[in-house]
């Protein structure tokens, strides 16, 4: 009878490890698409403006669009960056700084086309409207 208690309980241990490991890793598959979910939700903003000043040194750019911002950036994003430049950023922020994904030169504002005037301008007309002769009938 000792026996068979003592297998019970035995089991029962066996079972219930078994039981809290299973549970610590559902835990964790559970917590890490939670963690990517979080690095997901960060939106890609876009800012148009004109590049205000460029830091290689730091790998900062800033532009001054609806509002003045400075972005980290890679050394292959500000390569062919200048201040003046109209530039348009994708970027994202996390803890409070800017991060840019990607930096492109804006579309120029398009112009308006003048309309071509003729080479020949028609010769002008007289105000009065030529006069009819009169016909003479029998001669």
């Amino acid at each position: 009878m000792k026996k068979i208690l003592a297998l019970i309980v035995a089991l029962m241990f066996a079972f219930s490890l078994t039981a809290a490991f299973a549970a610590d890793k559902v835990t964790e598959t559970k917590a890490a698409p939670a963690k990517e979910a979080k690095k997901s939700a960060a939106k890609k903003h876009q800012l148009t403006g004109e590049v205000k000043a460029v830091d290689a040194a730091a790998a900062t750019v800033t532009i001054k669009g609806k509002k003045e911002m400075t972005f980290s950036a890679d050394e292959k994003m500000l390569k062919d960056v200048k201040v003046g430049d109209k530039i348009v950023v994708t970027y994202t922020e996390s803890d409070g700084k800017a991060t840019a994904a990607g930096i492109k030169a804006a579309k120029a504002p398009k112009k308006e086309e003048k309309k071509a005037e003729p080479a020949v301008k028609p010769a002008a007309q007289d105000s009065k409207p030529a006069k009819k002769k009169k016909s003479v009938e029998g001669c």
